[in-house]
């Protein structure tokens, strides 16, 4: 009787004292949750209960299993698993406990600054600082379960003695892999591109969706996205157009006829702007700025406070004016004048007939 009963109580005691423990840490992260509504940390935290449970019932169980007496001959084989549950939990829950950390500075800082520019540079410093924590801890985990094994022990001095050979070896065959992660590193800090950017990057346009340690995601305007090496963009050139600003200009180009009434144009374009939603109202102009023999180019800038928003300016601003000049105005737009040629100095004729075709009939 004693031999069923003591497991049952080493392994029930410690799974009723897992759940008491949580709920008495849930509740009291519930009660600060309540009295600090500044800062999301708590209720972040409270996302790190299921690892926190399986960590303390593992570290329980660890320090128990001995006294239930049960499976004697693999009690070894079951330390040794308990152990490996207990450091894998343990680093799952240090990469929770560390991103709720970091989305809440995060949080704090976005409701604090309202600088959209200086708002996206943390977000990306945060996600690859998160990137690189969780890279460290996983790391860590690896080599302490390893460890666990006589085997590996035993191998550990002579991979040691070995460490500086293989830093080489390695050095040299992830050189590429080792550039990527810091050229990540040096976007991140060296604010260079940032998640949410707009940029231009191989001749497309897009947003900056993704930055990581090793690779960039770029969504175009049509949903492509378009993954980059980190390296690319520490060794091109490329154009952000969210860098100092993401107010842009934007510029409408028509090829007209000389006689286009400009200046009823221009008031046009302002009646146009004003019933625009994505027009910023900055600023707002109506020029010539070519000619040639035949037409006239007249330029229409606009500004908006973004380049989704430009783009939707120029779009609607060209249709409505093309409207408009073929309604009102049809005589503006380009047209190809055709007309005899004047007579040559030696009498002959430019423009001859055509020869009468032979009239063909019934006889």
């Amino acid at each position: 009787m004693e031999n069923v009963l003591r497991p049952l109580i080493v392994i029930g005691g410690s799974v009723v004292l897992t759940v008491a423990i949580g709920w008495l840490v849930d509740f009291a992260m519930r009660r600060a949750d309540e009295r600090h509504h500044e800062t999301p940390l708590w209720g972040l935290l409270r996302r790190c209960q299921v690892p926190f449970h399986v960590v303390l019932c593992a570290a329980l169980l660890r320090g128990s299993y001995g006294h239930a007496e049960l499976a004697r001959n693999h009690s070894q084989a079951i330390g040794r698993i308990l152990s490996l549950v207990l450091i894998g939990s343990t680093a799952w829950l240090v990469v929770r406990i560390a991103a709720a950390i970091v989305e809440s500075s995060y949080a704090r800082y976005a409701a604090v600054h309202r600088d959209p520019a200086r708002v996206r540079r943390v977000r990306t410093q945060v996600t690859l600082i998160q990137r690189v924590v969780t890279a460290i801890v996983a790391v860590v985990a690896v080599a302490a379960m390893l460890l666990t094994f006589p085997a590996m022990q035993a191998a550990g001095t002579s991979l040691l003695a070995s460490a500086g050979i293989l830093g080489i070896v390695a050095g040299v065959a992830a050189q590429s892999t080792l550039g990527n992660l810091f050229a990540g590193l040096q976007i991140a800090f060296g604010d260079m591109v940032r998640i949410g950017d707009t940029v231009v990057v191989a001749g497309e346009w897009g947003t900056v969706e993704e930055i990581t340690l090793t690779f960039l995601a770029v969504r175009t305007w049509d949903e492509r996205r378009i993954t980059m090496p980190v390296s690319y963009f520490t060794s091109r050139p490329f154009e952000n157009w969210s860098r100092g600003g993401a107010q842009m200009t934007g510029t409408v180009f028509f090829h007209l006829d000389h006689s286009a009434p400009v200046h009823e144009m221009r008031e046009k374009l302002r009646d146009i702007l004003r019933e625009c939603a994505a027009w910023d109202g900055r600023d707002w102009g109506l020029a010539v700025t070519d000619t040639t023999p035949s037409t006239m180019q007249v330029r229409a800038l606009v500004t908006a406070k973004d380049a989704d928003d430009v783009w939707t300016v120029r779009v609607t601003v060209r249709e409505q004016l093309i409207q408009w000049l073929t309604e009102h105005h049809p005589y503006a737009l380009p047209r190809i004048t055709t007309a005899w040629a004047e007579p040559s100095p030696n009498g002959h004729d430019p423009h001859p007939l055509a020869p009468e075709m032979p009239r063909t009939g019934r006889g």
